[in-house]
């Protein structure tokens, strides 16, 4: 009886030590690989420092994408119920609209509650030129919404559902900016 438990535990330091040796052989790999690219991209004179400033500062990062990301591998959420809480469930309401800017300036009753159109997040509170003070919403669908001219109701990186309130429109207009891919696109489609 003393034999198998001597024996049994010289099997698990065994297998320990095969963990360990994998591991680090493995580790040591990986260091090489990174290091024979970056060797490599030196003698190709390929600026990664440059490359990755220029897409960092120049575009928009997908706070949405992340999100899906890190719900499916994460947390092994599989978001198959694609059902929101609506707040409001009415169209949005308007007297008349006219392009604006980048997007549309729309007439609305004074002090609108203003819905959001999709579910997202907030990326952005602030003041912005010609549109005042302005929501931008980074929706699940990959297009994010300048909500200009309101009183926001919502914080930075706050997830919100379709329908959920935004703010309140601070006279009777409100200013609508949809942009897509770092390019602003036609607000018709959104706002049917």
């Amino acid at each position: 009886m003393v034999e198998s438990k001597f024996y049994n535990n010289k099997k698990s330091d065994n297998n320990n030590l095969k963990k360990y040796i994998r591991n680090f052989i493995t580790k040591i790999l990986i260091t090489i690989i990174v290091l024979l690219i970056l060797l490599i991209s030196f003698k190709l004179n390929i600026d990664f420092k440059n490359d990755f400033n220029k897409y960092v500062y120049n575009t928009s990062l997908p706070f949405t994408d992340f999100k899906k990301l890190y719900n499916t591998y994460f947390l092994g959420i599989k978001e198959d119920n694609n059902e929101t809480k609506e707040v409001f469930t009415e169209k949005i309401a308007y007297t008349d609209s006219s392009v604006y800017e980048d997007g549309v300036k729309l007439t609305v009753s004074d002090n609108y509650l203003v819905p959001a159109f999709e579910s997202g997040i907030v990326v952005f509170i602030g003041n912005k030129d010609k549109y005042g003070k302005t929501v931008i919403v980074q929706q699940m669908n990959g297009v994010d919404v300048f909500y200009g001219n309101v009183n926001s109701d919502v914080n930075m990186y706050d997830y919100i559902e379709k329908g959920s309130l935004i703010g309140e429109c601070i006279n009777n207009k409100l200013y609508l900016a949809f942009q897509k891919e770092g390019k602003f696109v036609d607000y018709k489609e959104y706002i049917k």
